[in-house]
């Protein structure tokens, strides 16, 4: 270091240091973490009181070279500088990163006067790649990290924009600023913004639709005000006011403990809990998530052991703050007051999206099987519901069947037989839920114009060792011939490829089923001791909701009790809304009593034959029958024991 005179050492003052974010260096200190070029996270260093470099003395002969000209940070804090200073030592010391002088921009003209245009046109364009780029995980000094919700001011260029943190890091054209890279919910705000699709200076830094991706500095960006926090008791009321002004309703607080479902057990009582604010409200893109919550716990417990199931040593680290978000704010009020407000969903959006491996979650368009497949097996590792003879588990069944010509107007339990038929496959139990996707594929192309749902599912034919009918008799069957499939005019198809030893030798006995080949039936032996004092029993499974989809918009039809008589409900997460961009969507319970009739085969049949034309079907007739992405059915007898 330089030696002092001792004109300038009567002259020593206390000097403080400030860096590019207005923190003091000595308020972080080097975490465990490390980015992807191995640079340690500058920590926050908690209770530590706003500063900048306590207590450390800077001669001011230090002070003038470095207004002079470039000074090592060792002469001002010491040899252990970088420790103490950690990835924000590259900031305030220039020397620590070498730059090409090729590589140096010169004189650069911004393309628009918008402070948050970040591209810079130069004569000759500067060739980086990622490793010149530094990652950070937060914004220092903030609580802004990866994933966190912001708004951007703009200064008056346009309006704030809204969106999610995508990247911070450092670029190698301005070394002092910290950089936000951010997804923007709607670009028609950013038409004097440059945009990319998660490219800056052509460096892939994330990946978002064309149009969506702007960069801005770190001081541009703040908390998401529509998505403050409303847990403390101290600003509980002053939130809940915000977010009333943000999303058009005065309150919806956790409820905690145990909620049951809704018990509806007539139109009545379905009416009276119908209208406007009602159900779960959308918020970009959630349809697919609010409309699959919807139809899983407002009137059935069917997955009620996600909520209370205690965490185990297989769990993640996030399992018991995920399912206090679903529980107590979301299915609790959902249950008790008929509401949940968008942004209570949207910390479950947000923990999904930042725990799960589906990306995207709190703002690009889904399908229910993403949500499912992130909730329930990756986060909550639920049980799966379905246990294939094949060794395969799964939570959900997709149709796959070839389209049969004959078949106009088919029901779901003719295209699940079909499908499980062709597959060659059955069940290992009888499951608690039973999840079956349509045979479409993508949001268009559908392979039946008008799927029935059916009301009841009959698996007793797809149970692996569990006791048959015979087709003919009625009797125990022990023999299985899947060359007989739809041979019989029965109710179940698959039923008629059952026969008892009798019934088998006279129905093959026929020259064109004399090659057919047979299987043996492995019956449990205990059933077989009573076969002969009772008849073989039947298993249904009843449908409990069917999730429509229709340009890209997914809505639901939920059946509010069990039961026959059940009257049906249709719910929509945006049904109508209250103001442009910034406004906020207005949910709809809608009381459907003719749906009933609609799903029985008389009446499916009726409706079917008076209106050939799907624009003259009634509007929620075209949506069931012609719209039905997934239909989900329940066991009332296994899922007790779940």
């Amino acid at each position: 270091m330089n030696s002092k005179s001792d004109h300038e050492t009567e002259k020593e003052k206390k000097l403080t240091i400030s860096n590019t974010f207005g923190e003091s260096l000595e308020d972080y200190e080097l975490s465990n973490d490390i980015d992807q070029r191995g640079h340690p996270y500058p920590k926050k260093i908690q209770n530590k009181k706003n500063g900048i470099l306590k207590n450390i003395e800077v001669n001011h002969g230090t002070l003038e070279n470095s207004i002079q000209g470039d000074v090592d940070l060792a002469d001002i804090l010491g040899a252990n500088w970088p420790k103490r200073a950690g990835p924000a030592a590259m900031i305030l010391n220039n020397k620590s990163r070498a730059v090409p002088e090729s590589n140096i921009i010169k004189d650069p003209v911004l393309k628009t006067a918008s402070p948050v245009s970040t591209k810079i046109e130069t004569e000759e364009f500067p060739r980086f790649t990622t490793a010149d780029y530094l990652t950070l995980a937060e914004i220092p000094g903030t609580e802004l990290a990866i994933g966190s919700l912001v708004e951007v001011s703009n200064s008056g260029v346009c309006e704030d924009s809204y969106g999610v943190i995508r990247w911070i890091g450092i670029s190698p054209e301005v070394p002092k600023n910290v950089l936000v890279g951010i997804e923007v919910e709607d670009e028609s705000n950013l038409k004097n913004v440059f945009t990319s699709d998660g490219r800056h200076n052509g460096v892939r830094l994330f990946t978002c639709h064309e149009g969506r991706a702007v960069f801005v500095p770190a001081n541009m960006c703040k908390a998401d005000r529509r998505f403050a926090d409303a847990d403390t008791n101290n600003i509980i009321n002053k939130v809940s006011n915000n977010q009333s002004k943000k999303f058009g309703v005065t309150d919806c607080p956790a409820v905690y403990g145990s909620v049951p479902p809704l018990e509806i057990r007539n139109l009545d009582e379905l009416a009276s809990i119908c209208g406007k604010f009602k159900g779960i409200q959308g918020h970009h893109n959630s349809c697919y998530l609010d409309a699959t919550l919807f139809s899983m716990f407002t009137f059935t417990s069917v997955f009620d052991s996600i909520l209370y199931r205690h965490p185990g040593p297989q769990d993640i680290r996030n399992y018991s703050e995920v399912q206090k978000v679903l529980r107590d704010e979301i299915v609790n009020p959902l249950r008790k007051n008929v509401f949940v407000r968008s942004d209570r969903v949207m910390k479950l959006r947000k923990l999904l999206d930042q725990l799960s491996s589906v990306s995207g979650l709190t703002c690009e368009e889904k399908d229910p099987e993403e949500f499912l497949n992130s909730l329930l097996s990756q986060i909550m590792r639920v049980e799966p519901f379905l246990k294939l003879s094949s060794g395969q588990d799964s939570y959900f069944y997709q149709l796959f069947v070839e389209k049969d010509e004959k078949l106009t107007f088919p029901s779901v339990q003719q295209l699940f037989e079909q499908s499980f038929h062709s597959s060659d496959i059955k069940l290992k139990e009888v499951p608690s839920c039973f999840i079956i996707q349509m045979p479409r594929f993508g949001k268009n192309y559908k392979m039946y114009p008008r799927i029935r749902p059916s009301q009841t599912l009959d698996v007793t034919d797809i149970i692996e060792n569990s006791p048959r009918q015979c087709s003919i008799c009625g009797g125990l069957a022990e023999y299985e011939c899947r060359d007989c499939f739809g041979s019989l005019q029965t109710e179940s198809v698959l039923e008629s490829t059952a026969f008892c030893p009798k019934c088998l030798k006279t129905f093959h006995s026929h020259a064109k089923r004399t090659k057919h080949v047979t299987k043996k039936i492995d019956i449990p032996k205990d059933f077989r001791i009573m076969a002969d004092h009772m008849a073989v029993p039947r298993l249904y499974m009843e449908l409990f909701a069917v999730v429509c989809i229709e340009t890209s918009h997914y809505v639901a039809f939920v059946k509010s009790g069990s039961g026959p008589d059940a009257p049906w409900c249709f719910f929509d997460s945006m049904a109508d809304r209250k103001g442009e961009q910034n406004g906020y969507n207005i949910p709809e319970i809608t009381c459907v009593p003719e749906i009933t009739q609609w799903l029985t085969k008389e009446g499916a049949r009726s409706i079917n034959e008076t209106s050939t034309n799907d624009k003259v079907l009634p509007e929620h007739a075209k949506r069931i029958f012609c719209d039905a992405y997934m239909c989900l059915y329940q066991s009332t007898d296994i899922m007790m024991y779940h």
